[in-house]
């Protein structure tokens, strides 16, 4: 089973490279561009055939190593 987790920042947590990202669009000529915030995803292939399980051993894997719960979300896709 395949699975993309996508980890951001949460409301309220200053973003200093999404606003370096925003700054040079800015600067290429991209017009509207209003706001940026960046955040990572990962691409993860799983062993496992149940939905479920997939899903908590991913929400596990976020919570020990891929995101900083303090001042990051995750959102998992399967």
């Amino acid at each position: 089973m395949k699975a993309r987790v996508i980890v951001t920042l949460k409301n309220g947590v200053l973003d200093p490279q999404g606003k370096a990202i925003e700054g040079a669009l800015g600067s290429l000529g991209v017009p509207g561009i209003a706001s940026v915030r960046q955040g990572k995803v990962f691409d993860v292939e799983l062993s496992l055939d149940d939905k479920n399980a997939a899903r908590e051993a991913l929400a596990a894997a976020c919570e020990k190593l891929l995101a900083n719960m303090v001042i990051e979300n995750f959102h998992i896709e399967l």
